[in-house]
């Protein structure tokens, strides 16, 4: 299922589902408040350079808004996940580099995120990645579910855009981060399962879909 965020992926040991046991029994609406979303909260994949912004959100529609704050959420967790492996220094060859190169990158989406939303950025959360950082294989592993969660997240997301600066923007995203995936892909093992490109058309899936598959994790805390 390489476009699905599988829970089987990162929770070998059976701790996630246990943390996070009794999850799906909450709205929709809940899911938003537990992971601090609710406050204007909407996921894309990656960052929107400053220049789609008309000033720190003020004039962004209330629908873009919202999507940019989803998309926000998600670079807050890709950006703790990939600053985490890196501190822990137990990275080697290949996954040392592609840690601190993509790791560069969701910061630098989160920085510009939170400048084009100004004063209605949503609060960062606080994140426990269930030692999926502490091992090369079981990083990468988990580093592939979430590139390939934030493609199909930001896409699920390109038909909502209202501005055509954010959904020019939104286009060059996608795209690095689509490169984000097939790099950690390859990196497990060109040629093999999973592949670099698997198929030939990307799944879209909606911020319900993430949100419930992100929730699952156990990754945000609150």
């Amino acid at each position: 299922m390489p476009n699905d965020l599988s829970i089987e992926e990162v929770d070998r040991d059976g701790a996630i589902a246990e943390a996070t046991e009794g999850l799906r029994e909450h709205t929709r609406a809940g899911m938003f408040r537990r992971i601090g979303l609710f406050a204007g909260g909407g996921v894309v994949a990656g960052a929107i350079p400053l220049t789609m912004a008309t000033g720190q959100g003020g004039g962004l529609s209330k629908q873009d808004t919202e999507i940019l704050n989803y998309a926000l959420t998600l670079e807050y967790l890709e950006a703790a996940f990939y600053n985490e492996a890196n501190e822990k220094g137990n990275l080697t060859g290949i996954a040392r580099t592609f840690a601190q190169v993509v790791g560069q990158h969701e910061n630098e989406h989160v920085t510009t995120l939170q400048g084009v939303l100004g004063a209605k950025a949503v609060k960062k959360p606080s994140f426990d990645f269930k030692g999926s950082t502490n091992k090369e294989t079981t990083f990468l592993k988990t580093a592939r579910v979430l590139e390939d969660t934030g493609v199909a997240a930001y896409q699920g997301q390109a038909t909502r855009i209202k501005s055509t600066d954010v959904l020019a923007s939104a286009g060059a995203i996608l795209a690095v981060e689509a490169r984000h995936a097939a790099w950690v892909r390859d990196i497990l093992g060109a040629g093999k399962d999973p592949s670099p490109a698997p198929e030939a058309f990307s799944t879209a899936k909606s911020m319900k879909q993430i949100l419930d598959a992100v929730g699952e994790t156990g990754f945000i805390k609150s």
